[in-house]
């Protein structure tokens, strides 16, 4: 069990990524490679993954490189996830870089105590080898990541306006509601499942959350209590279909291509939406609206997330770009 321990000024400090972090992506990916735990909500990207990685003859460096280094275990050194990563993979990738040699040492050596390092993992000390292992894990990132990203930052964005609306209805300590079935908040305790039973004193530096895609299971925290405190967090996850009919692509109104309350619909979840909203923007009954959200989520144009009885539905990227089209056309 890991216990956040949080002040008034924690919960202030409190906030949501405003994006995936690629890096951690990264990592949570090769988790997701080695188990067959939650293989069904990864099944398109996993097959897809796999042939890409083939093809790219990526698949031996992914094999005798990346996974030795980030083991589905209880650890994999903090320095492959800085915190420089939030603000995109290439300043991530030149953190990783400049990781004094010392720190890759030490966490190296805790992965081979922990779990069992490779036996050339020391040698990450030395740049040149820091400058491979970034080449490895920039292609592995442009294979099998990016061309997933618009969905990624789909869901990162609905799981945000989730957050915001927790915080409208219940304050500052709704941010930490509802953050999955490994997480309960009991003020002022943020209580998480864990390999390990540990305490986190945030002592007034606030938490960052980071919804990942690619997580599953409990969440992580930076093993290294001094760095700034970062909470990886799962998204939960739907089957759902991703095909969009060809004539969303024609350009004609959003009326004409989706129906006048479909489209209604669709313009309700711009801020997102709940689907008794949903019904009261487009004025249908709830059952009708749902059936109409339903068509949208299946043809990728918006994503629902759903806690107990409740859900909200956002856009997703390509959503917002036909939104944004049509209101171009009928301005």
């Amino acid at each position: 069990m890991l216990r956040i321990h949080f002040t008034d000024a924690d919960l202030a400090r409190t906030k949501v990524a405003s994006g995936p972090d690629p890096l951690w992506e990264v990592c949570a990916s090769l988790h997701r490679l080695q188990t067959r735990r939650g293989r069904w909500a990864y099944a398109d990207w996993y097959r897809t993954s796999r042939d890409r990685l083939r093809a790219t003859h990526l698949a031996r460096t992914v094999r005798e490189v990346l996974l030795p280094l980030v083991p589905r275990a209880a650890y994999f050194p903090d320095f492959l996830t800085p915190p420089e990563s939030s603000a995109g993979l290439e300043s991530g990738l030149e953190a990783i870089l400049a990781t004094p040699p010392s720190r890759v040492l030490d966490e190296v050596g805790i992965l081979g105590r922990t779990s069992g390092a490779p036996a050339w993992a020391p040698r990450l000390a030395e740049r040149g080898w820091r400058t491979d292992l970034v080449k490895a894990m920039r292609a592995y990132h442009d294979v099998v990541i990016a061309p997933h990203g618009d969905r990624v930052q789909a869901r990162v964005e609905a799981a945000r306006s989730e957050r915001s609306r927790l915080v409208l209805n219940h304050g500052a300590e709704g941010v930490l509601r509802n953050l999955g079935p490994c997480l309960r908040w009991r003020p002022p305790v943020l209580h998480t499942v864990y390999p390990e039973d540990r305490d986190l004193h945030l002592r007034g530096r606030g938490l960052r959350l980071v919804p990942s895609y690619f997580s599953w299971g409990n969440p992580v925290a930076f093993a290294e209590s001094s760095l700034d405190p970062v909470l990886f967090y799962s998204l939960t996850h739907e089957p759902r279909g991703d095909e969009l009919p060809g004539d969303l692509g024609s350009g004609a109104p959003l009326g004409a291509l989706l129906g006048r309350t479909r489209a209604s619909v669709l313009r309700a979840t711009a801020t997102g939406a709940t689907t008794g909203e949903l019904a009261r923007s487009a004025g249908v009954s709830p059952s009708t609206a749902s059936q109409h959200a339903t068509a949208l989520r299946d043809n990728g144009l918006i994503v629902t997330n759903r806690h107990a009885s409740s859900v909200l539905h956002t856009l997703t990227p390509l959503g917002a770009a036909l939104l944004r089209g049509g209101l171009r056309r009928s301005g």
